[in-house]
């Protein structure tokens, strides 16, 4: 396991969306079945997925429909399909779900990812990333 690997936590939550999600394109696993990571944000989106189930934001069925939608999208445009970007394809799931079911717009998720992007550019080499790190967050901060 490199340092950027992760497991999911035992239990029946993490079991519920492996079932799911094996009719689709099963979760990476390893030596001993549990899910894998190859980076903190592949674990993070999984968590997401448990948490905005079990508040009810959808069923696992409508979380298999969108996972399937976005690999058949993917593909369509040429994904690799050799497993590097499953995840990716998790998190645009995920933000085709909460988008359609207005928890956000994608105007929201869009300035999300670019407040992100800044702050990833005004970090420190080496240094965790954070989103206080964006210059026009800090800067906004100050003015309100």
């Amino acid at each position: 396991m490199n340092r950027h690997e992760g497991r999911a936590p035992d239990g029946p939550r993490h079991e519920d969306i492996a079932r799911v999600a094996a009719d689709v394109a099963p979760i990476p696993r390893g030596g001993d079945g549990a899910p894998v990571f190859r980076e903190p944000w592949e674990a993070q989106a999984f968590a997401l997925t448990l948490a905005l189930h079990e508040r009810g934001l959808f069923t696992w069925r409508e979380w298999a429909q969108a996972l399937a939608g976005e690999i058949r999208l993917a593909q369509t445009k040429g994904d690799p399909d050799d497993g590097s970007t499953y995840y990716r394809h998790w998190l645009c799931a995920i933000e085709r779900l909460v988008t359609g079911k207005g928890v956000t717009s994608d105007g929201a998720l869009l300035e999300r990812r670019s407040a992100w992007d800044r702050a990833a550019h005004a970090t420190p080499h080496g240094q965790p990333i954070r989103l206080e790190n964006d210059p026009l967050g800090r800067s906004a901060s100050r003015d309100a």
